[in-house]
């Protein structure tokens, strides 16, 4: 057979189709024989065709791992023998190779201990005198190892003895790399017992990585994975020798000599450890050198007569963005940022990049740029609070700089600000709109790449502008307009369309009066049928998505049905996953203005929808050498299908094939699709509420089944989605309060909130939290003390935690805390709320971030907020009153005033939650906040300032001097921009009226000028215009002489306002 077997795979090399499918027939056939293996084995052995004996040895490969107990024991062990004594005999690598992976597969069948050979091959041949026996050893030693490292575990210390005196071998280049790839597969499992030998390794690791640097770049990029495997596995390995490592990546990464790949590697090390280790990596002063060796690489010109990839120009206007060292570089500045203090990053920095900022060089000031642009997500607070006036200067300035690539940083860094430093960077509207316009009105359009870099920047400073757009609306929409009526490029008319949702965002309402015209140009768009077309329909889409939510209801509904339609057509006649992924957001937005328009079409959008879900498109798997063998080997056993016993099955179902795929590659349109997927069908079931309870069950299901997708987006849409089918439940309950609803689905969502809290991953357990929460608030019922004890025990790990999601736990714990204690009755989350309390009001202390400490402040005053109205809360504020005074009154005198502001509103809810118990304390509030009415100036603080007041008042009426502290309250009406206190407010104001008349009637005229703002005010709630009214209505009845002079006084406007709000009461 073994001729036989030879000739037909001599076959499968010829070029001719023919030739090839007749000996797959044959070879089909031959593998039914039980005299395959050592068939195969003898060709594997004994061809005189290299390209024909690694064949045998690749079917072998697929013969052992899919039918390993089939194959006699008497083979099994010939099988062993032969492919060991094959291995060592053989000359020609790549057979090399597929022989040391047919060992990595056997090894999983058969574990070291009982292929003692195999140990006895490795031990020779690594240890041996001659180079080439140890280079090939090592590749069998790598191979086996990465296919099952812990059985191995027994042998660590030996092999870590091994790699020491390997390393050492820095003239055998190829040794080195495997030995260095086996250390990495190895990492993730060595214990505590293997430290000391792990840490003794890196200086000869680093030695052995700068010879084989010189040897093979790609080879030496692919071994220096092992940094990141140690840093990730078991960092305190690598501690010790921080600095030697920080140097070996610097030098690498500095040297303009080796390859991009291979510096880009040297320097992610890099960041990756500043991510882990930042704390180290400031103790051992090895800021200021990373500093001043990655900054010359940022600010490095590019090759004569080449550019950067992002200032690359072409038709599309989308610049490659391949990592590259000075994106690395970058990339290294916003960790820091990110992960060190900034006070101690900018010492260091600031005066590198004011030097670049004056040079002559364009490179260097377009580096300086892409500096601070990269600075502003980590170090906002820094930025916003302390220098925000004189780098937004500076990037201004640099929007006239005579050369395009420093203008294009500029507008990059305007678009980074504009993202990261708000609400502050949106005052300076007056000076950056103008220039902004200005800037994009000059533009040649040919370049599209810089056009898309203007309405980068563009689209982020305005999208957080609100109504503060109106004045540049005009011109904004003659712009966008003409760009989609007069402009023949097809990627300006799609960033005009992306920047008119932008410009609705901002302006909602405003934009009214040109909402007829976009309509018209997205219709046009979205009925092409062009392939061209296909981009610009997709962010038509997004944008008639943004219109849906921003532009009113009146104004949209009648358009609803007409977008469904449009959308569904779309699906139907194009395979597209970005524009599928654009419907369903369509979809879900529609649901929010006319979810009657949705519920015909409910049957076709939740089926495309599921199936996305349910898909594999786009999952790519790239297959390694030889796997057209694969399917020779898929059916052989088809005609024994029915002979299949249990333990075939298993072993079927416990292995894939795995190891024939060298990695997988997902599209990330599909990646997308799924998520925002899942985000619809959440919307969607809650706004249609009982119209979807007929897909609710699939729903779940299915997107359940997403709940350990491997990618984060996916998972958090997929929790998300779970939350929201869990308040449609409720919804849906609450308007048929039957217990089958109220238990159905509520329960089965909780259940998968809680698997995502026992997830270790912090990443996708953050992203679910807000929904656990929602979920928690809601249907609360199911089981209250086991779900607070998990929520609370969960939310003290988000404050320990130190993870990239540190911030983000953070701050769904300081949402999730208050509403857990609105939940539940104060005594039963008393004690959890003790141990809370350390762990947040640590957050206040000076030496915290701004950040931390209005975090800290605003989360003790929002659950002293929520102690209000809990059963047995008054008693709980009043224990705890001692603990939380003195770190409130200090946030009061906080330089900063978002933290003075969170502070005053703890106060008031204080005050108002303790009652009686904290009287005592009055005097001393009442001095402070009597301070800060005649120093503040911040108009949200004097805005809370007046509220907390109030709620004194309300809590013990008596305990205030009401004729020193009600004129000095009204006199700093009406309230200027924290509208929701209005209500807090006027209640009281309404309260102190039916107590004390004569007082209120007294300051009657500025009360009436106060109510005539909120009058008709969206901001402000209905009920408390309704109190309001029926307040005025009483001063108009019984005090008409004092309330006409007043109503007097009012601008027309005001009175009218006025007068239908009494009339309509």
């Amino acid at each position: 057979m073994t001729e036989e077997l030879e000739q037909i795979l001599s076959q499968l090399t010829q070029p001719d189709n023919a030739v090839i499918q007749q000996a797959t027939a044959q070879l089909k056939q031959a593998f039914k024989d039980p005299a395959i293996i050592p068939a195969l084995c003898a060709v594997m052995s004994g061809s005189q065709n290299p390209q024909i004996r690694q064949s045998a040895a690749v079917m072998l490969r697929l013969r052992v791992k899919k039918h390993w107990k089939k194959i006699s024991p008497n083979d099994r062990e010939s099988l062993k023998a032969v492919v060991l004594q094959t291995f060592m005999q053989e000359a020609e690598h790549t057979v090399q190779h597929s022989l040391s992976q047919l060992c990595a597969v056997m090894v999983k069948h058969e574990t070291p201990d009982r292929w003692p050979a195999l140990l006895q091959l490795l031990n020779q041949s690594t240890k041996s005198s001659n180079p080439h026996d140890r280079q090939i050893g090592l590749m069998l030693l790598n191979k086996v190892m990465e296919s099952n490292p812990e059985p191995f575990k027994p042998h660590y210390c030996q092999l870590l003895q091994l790699f020491s005196t390997v390393l050492q071998d820095h003239n055998n280049p190829t040794a080195l790399y495997y030995c260095i790839l086996t250390l990495t597969a190895i990492t993730a499992y060595t214990g505590t017992e293997e430290m000391n030998q792990m840490r003794s390794i890196i200086p000869s690791l680093i030695v052995a990585l700068k010879h084989l640097i010189k040897a093979d770049q790609t080879q030496a990029s692919e071994a220096m994975e092992v940094f990141n495997e140690l840093m990730e596995s078991e960092v305190s390995i690598v501690v010790p020798h921080i600095a030697d490592i920080v140097r070996f990546c610097l030098e690498v990464g500095s040297d303009t000599a080796l390859s991009d790949s291979l510096r880009v590697k040297a320097l992610s090390c890099i960041a990756f450890l500043i991510k882990l280790k930042s704390k180290a990596v400031l103790k051992q002063k090895l800021l200021n050198p990373i500093l001043q060796a990655i900054f010359p690489v940022l600010v490095a010109a590019p090759p004569p007569g080449e550019q950067d990839p992002e200032d690359e120009e072409d038709d599309s206007g989308d610049g490659s963005d391949n990592d590259n060292p000075k994106h690395c570089a970058a990339q290294i500045i916003d960790t820091m940022a990110l992960h060190m203090p900034p006070e101690k990053l900018f010492q260091q920095l600031m005066p590198l990049t004011q030097a670049c900022l004056t040079s002559e060089n364009p490179y260097q000031r377009k580096g300086a740029l892409m500096c601070l642009a990269v600075l502003a997500e980590g170090c906002a607070d820094h930025i916003r609070t302390k220098m925000l006036s004189s780098v937004l200067q500076t990037v201004c300035q640099s929007l006239s700089d005579s050369n395009q690539v420093v203008r294009s940083a500029g507008l990059f860094a305007l678009g980074q600000f504009s993202e990261h430093l708000q609400p502050e960077v949106s005052k300076y509207c007056t000076e950056i709109m103008p220039l902004l316009l200005g800037y994009l009105s000059s533009l040649n359009q040919a370049k599209v790449g810089h056009v898309t870099k203007a309405f980068y920047a563009l689209e982020n400073f305005m999208e957080n502008l609100g109504a503060d757009i109106e004045p540049y609306l005009p011109t904004l929409m003659e712009t966008m307009l003409s760009a989609l009526n007069n402009t023949e490029n097809l990627k300006i008319k799609e960033l005009a369309v992306s920047a008119i949702g932008a410009i609705a965002n901002a302006a909602k309402e405003l934009l009214v009066p040109y909402f007829p015209p976009v309509i018209e140009s997205l219709k046009a768009f979205l009925t092409a049928t062009t392939e061209e077309m296909r981009s610009l329909q997709t962010q038509s889409l997004d944008t008639l998505s943004v219109l849906a939510r921003t532009i009113g209801k009146d104004v949209f509904s009648p358009l609803a049905a007409e977008c469904v339609r449009l959308g569904l057509n779309l699906t139907d006649t194009i395979d597209d996953p970005d524009l599928r992924r654009c419907t369903y957001s369509l979809y879900s937005a529609v649901s929010t203005v006319s979810p009657e328009c949705l519920t015909p079409h409910l049957t076709a959008i939740t089926t495309v929808m599921l199936l996305a879900l349910k898909s594999n498109e786009g999952i790519t798997a790239h297959l390694e050498e030889d796997k057209t063998f694969v399917l020779l080997d898929d059916d052989d056993d088809d005609d024994n299908e029915g002979e299949k016993d249990v333990d075939d099955f298993l072993e079927d179902d416990a292995e894939t094939d795995i190891h024939d795929v060298a990695g997988f590659s997902v599209e990330n349109a599909y990646i997308d699709e799924k998520e925002d997927a899942c985000d619809a069908l959440g919307e969607i079931a809650f706004s249609t509420g009982v119209a979807f309870q007929p897909f609710l069950e699939s729903s779940f299901q299915q997107v359940y089944e997403l709940r350990d997708f491997p990618h984060e987006d996916v998972r958090r849409a997929a929790f998300g989605a779970m939350g929201q089918f869990c308040r449609a439940q409720h919804q849906v309950w609450k308007e048929t309060p039957t217990e089958a609803n109220h238990q159905g689905k509520a329960s089965g969502t909780l259940h998968c909130c809680h698997y995502c809290l026992g997830n270790t991953e912090i990443g996708s357990t953050a992203f679910c939290c807000s929904e656990y929460y929602e979920c928690s608030r809601v249907s609360f019922k199911l089981s209250s003390t086991s779900l607070s004890v998990h929520s609370v025990c969960f939310l003290s790990l988000c404050f320990l935690v130190q993870a990239e999601y540190d911030a983000m736990l953070q701050e769904f714990a300081g949402e999730g805390i208050p509403l857990l204690a609105s939940s539940v009755p104060a005594d039963h989350f008393a004690p959890f709320l003790n141990d809370l309390l350390p762990l947040i009001m640590s957050k206040a202390k000076s030496s915290c971030t701004v950040a931390d400490r209005s975090f800290s402040v605003g989360t003790i005053g929002e659950i002293l907020h929520a102690l209000v109205s809990v059963s047995g809360g008054r008693g709980v504020a009043g224990r705890l009153s001692n603990r939380l005074l003195p770190v409130l009154v200090a946030g009061v005198r906080d330089s900063d005033p978002e933290v003075r502001n969170n502070s005053v509103f703890g106060l008031g809810c204080l005050a108002q939650a303790a009652g009686p118990i904290i009287v005592s304390d009055y005097p001393m509030m009442l001095s402070v906040f009597s301070n800060m009415l005649t120093k503040e100036s911040d108009l949200r603080v004097i805005d809370n300032l007046c509220a907390a007041l109030c709620r004194m008042i309300m809590s013990n009426v008596d305990a205030v001097p009401l004729e020193q502290v009600v004129p000095a309250l009204v006199a700093r009406l009406p309230l200027k921009e924290d509208m929701e206190e209005n209500k807090t407010v006027f209640s009281c104001l309404a309260m102190l009226y039916t107590n004390s008349p004569a007082l209120i009637v007294k300051l009657m005229k500025p009360i009436v000028a106060a109510s005539s703002h909120v009058f008709g005010n969206k901001s402000v709630d209905t009920e408390t215009q309704n109190t309001l009214a029926v307040l005025m209505k009483e001063f108009a009845q019984h005090h008409s002489a004092d309330f006409q002079a007043a109503v007097t006084s009012l601008p027309g406007e005001q009175k009218a306002k006025l007068s239908a709000a009494i009339s309509a009461s």
